[in-house]
């Protein structure tokens, strides 16, 4: 029998929130009646953060594959969440932008992660919060840049 211990690791602790959070923003925005996936929404808050910007350039920065990021904007597109337009600087790449309904959807949705973040933060000091948050940003600095350096040592090995 395992050791509880094991699952109490840095890991397993961030997979678990992780799937928590994603579990309890699409029971909520089902409840909201929004219809959308907490994928689509990741989408739809990273174009707004980003401003319009390649698909190529979303699907990396949402660490997903380009044909994930494909099916996901087809259906934000049909419901007028996003557009898609040829770039100007490359006719070929097409640059993914916000509508004024993706806008509107993401205004309903910052409420809903605002509680999900509130009921996660309850009862811990908003000092501790804070630190906890700055760890965590470091921790994923950390682990970003040890993936370049990995990347990079193998596309010089190669």
């Amino acid at each position: 029998m395992p050791n509880s211990s094991e699952t109490d690791t840095f890991g397993f602790i961030v997979n678990d929130l992780s799937r928590i959070i994603r579990a309890e923003m699409d029971r909520r925005t089902g409840e909201a009646g929004l219809g959308l996936t907490t994928g689509e929404g990741r989408v739809l808050f990273n174009v707004r953060r980003a401003g319009p910007l390649r698909q190529t350039a979303l699907a990396e920065r949402l660490g997903i594959e380009a044909m994930t990021l494909s099916g996901l904007l087809d259906r934000l597109e049909g419901k007028g969440y996003v557009e898609r337009q040829p770039d100007p600087a490359d006719r070929r790449a097409k640059l993914v932008k916000l509508t004024d309904a993706g806008s509107a959807v993401v205004a309903q949705i910052e409420p809903i992660a605002a509680g999900i973040r509130s009921d996660a933060a309850q009862g811990i000091d908003p000092d501790d919060w804070q630190r906890l948050l700055a760890a965590l940003r470091s921790a994923r600095a950390n682990l970003l840049a040890s993936r370049t350096e990995a990347q990079s040592t193998e596309s010089t090995a190669a």
